[in-house]
């Protein structure tokens, strides 16, 4: 039986995660080919790039999106200065973003910078203000929370790609490119997630493309 598609899809900086048009931002609309009938399971805003799960499978992008069932993201984030080993700690036991205070991570300073595509807007460079790459791993997806984190420890992120969704990452794939995730990655990620099985029929599934 086949399963819903389910498609892995490197967003490039200054697209929308979304399909219908708004602010002349370009769309997933602009990307593809997508089956006829997906939704994107969580989101990056405009200015963040990298991984984004799209599926038309319902339970799936029910435990992706749902704020209660946690799964692991992983994200490079360019900041301003180096931060201390204060305020690494800090992010990783969870700091106050508005009345939120953020669960544990795991955020490590990089001791090099990593190997990414050029942005196409380069980031504001400041002669007197050094910048570092953090790697943080977190199990929740609030609003701009990356931003948020950084910024609450006083260094605000200046570039953010999610490099990783539970055991799928970047590898192989371009900014604006995408693969359809085979049928062993979609029950792998579905039961890492804890989401019910599929019932759609190879025939469904078919009726999708």
């Amino acid at each position: 039986m086949a399963l819903p598609p389910t498609y892995l899809f490197y967003k490039p900086y200054g697209v929308l995660s979304q399909f219908t048009p708004e602010g002349g931002h370009p769309t997933l609309s602009d990307y593809g080919p997508f089956a006829r009938v997906v939704y994107p399971a969580g989101r990056l805003d405009a200015d963040s790039e990298g991984l984004l799960l799209l599926t038309s499978d319902s339970n799936l992008l029910h435990r992706l999106t749902d704020p209660k069932f946690g799964h692991e993201r992983t994200y490079l984030a360019q900041v301003e200065r180096v931060p201390s080993p204060d305020a690494i700690v800090r992010l990783c036991n969870g700091v106050m973003i508005g009345k939120y205070r953020t669960r544990p991570a795991v955020v490590r300073l990089l001791q090099e910078e990593p190997d990414l595509p050029p942005r196409p807007v380069p980031i504001r460079h400041r002669v007197t203000v050094p910048t570092c790459w953090l790697e943080a791993q977190l199990t929740e997806g609030k609003n701009r929370q990356v931003r948020r984190m950084t910024a609450a420890v006083g260094h605000p992120t200046l570039r953010l790609v999610r490099t990783g969704i539970t055991f799928l990452t970047t590898e192989g794939l371009k900014p604006g490119t995408l693969r359809e995730l085979s049928d062993d990655e979609v029950r792998r990620l579905t039961e890492l997630v804890g989401a019910p099985p599929s019932k759609h029929s190879e025939e469904t599934s078919k009726s999708l493309r």
